[in-house]
């Protein structure tokens, strides 16, 4: 099957529905492929998660899940240029496959030839349209989830198996797990977080002091978008309260996130270690496994040092607690969610710390509505709650966790 696409220039593609087509043909491949039935035994599979880094990372109990049924299962992923460093040392991942988040169409018709039935099983994490569309493209048999409503109809004739979407009530990992129901997999919780000898190389060297096996906090100060940032005074009076209390302090960031407030904390931190924007996600993880106490906002990182299993202390403002809140290390697959929308809430190794406010969390992308303003909830959060629930966890830092080795 060949389609002829006549175009000017290759603008970006925004919608599946630029390269495809017309409605009557998904229609017609959706009818030649759909309810194919299920090999038996599977010898490879592709999971597509193209969105954000954190939900990549939050797509991979999906794999790990997939690997422990099926040993012998080569697993790859197709996700966004730029999110790759989060599962690159993952051993359960064999290939990543990466497109830009705003393809030439070009671009997208070479990543369809590479995929084309390429896998037995191809699973979607992502209600959108080219995801599921990607799934179909390089899976003969299709698992995917999807909006319940009257829009998906063309999507649904793309899969064979699908699950309602749920964007409220149900958190992102258990979702994700929804879909192995299908496929009889027993459900693996904890997201998987990687790295290997030169990342934990690439950390000595930017931290000569670990050696000696300090006490240190990581602050991750710079969260990508505004909206989800709380003060750099809050910063830097923690962490000078835990420099008083014997603490190192790391303080870690994306070096283009926020940066007047990541330059305003090194300047109030003189002697902290300053790691903003020097190492990769996978030497990131290890500096975590060995943190006494993390702190953060609604971040990926978050999520990396919740599933590590470190004393983590999450700082939520408009952010939906059920469905992002930091899945703790081992915690059990729920059917929907380990935290409530509501109230600050302590589960295993994770604090989540919730600002105040009759409107929190009100979902929004800041107080303003978009992602670059502030979320009052969060500018208002008083640095005396953030040291109490950091006291908390610090206290408790030995609750059966033992930090691991390459993972």
């Amino acid at each position: 099957m060949s389609f002829c696409i006549r175009r000017q220039s290759e603008p970006p593609l925004d919608s599946i529905n630029a390269v495809v087509f017309d409605c009557r043909l998904v229609m017609r491949l959706g009818e030649e492929t759909a309810g194919c039935e299920m090999k038996r035994e599977m010898n490879n599979a592709l999971v597509v998660c193209t969105r954000r880094i954190g939900d990549v990372l939050l797509s991979t109990p999906v794999v790990r899940s997939l690997k422990s049924a099926w040993p012998h299962l080569m697993i790859d992923m197709l996700v966004f240029e730029g999110t790759e460093d989060i599962v690159a040392a993952n051993r359960d991942i064999r290939r990543i496959w990466t497109i830009a988040e705003r393809p030439t169409i070009g671009a997208h018709l070479a990543l369809f030839r590479s995929l084309w039935r390429r896998y037995d099983l191809a699973v979607s994490v992502l209600a959108g349209d080219r995801p599921t569309f990607h799934a179909w493209v390089a899976g003969r048999y299709r698992v995917g989830t999807l909006l319940p409503d009257r829009k998906s109809w063309w999507k649904r004739r793309l899969l064979d198996e699908w699950m309602p979407f749920d964007n409220l009530n149900t958190h992102t990992v258990a979702m994700n797990l929804r879909l192995l129901a299908s496929l009889k997999i027993e459900p693996l919780g904890t997201p998987v977080v990687s790295w290997g000898r030169e990342d934990e190389e690439s950390i000595h060297d930017s931290f000569p002091g670990m050696r000696g096996s300090p006490r240190y906090a990581v602050l991750h100060v710079s969260p990508k978008f505004a909206y989800k940032t709380w003060t750099a005074a809050g910063w830097v009076a923690l962490g000078r309260w835990l420099t008083d209390h014997g603490m190192t302090v790391v303080v870690t960031g994306g070096a283009s996130d926020q940066q007047t407030s990541c330059e305003q904390v090194i300047q109030g931190l003189p002697e902290a270690v300053n790691l903003v924007g020097r190492v990769r996600l996978p030497a990131l993880g290890y500096l975590l496994s060995r943190a006494a106490v993390y702190v953060g906002t609604d971040t990926a990182v978050s999520h990396m040092a919740a599933a590590i299993g470190t004393p983590t202390v999450a700082l939520f403002g408009p952010s939906n607690p059920v469905k992002w809140g930091p899945w703790p290390k081992d915690f059990p697959v729920t059917a929907q969610s380990p935290w409530k929308t509501r109230g600050s809430q302590r589960l295993g190794n994770v604090y989540l710390l919730q600002g105040e406010g009759d409107c929190v969390p009100c979902l929004g992308e800041g107080c303003d509505r978009h992602i670059n303003s502030l979320s009052e909830c969060l500018q208002q959060l008083p640095v005396n709650r953030v040291i109490q629930a950091v006291e908390t966890m610090l206290g408790e830092r030995e609750f059966s966790f033992s930090v691991p080795a390459c993972v």
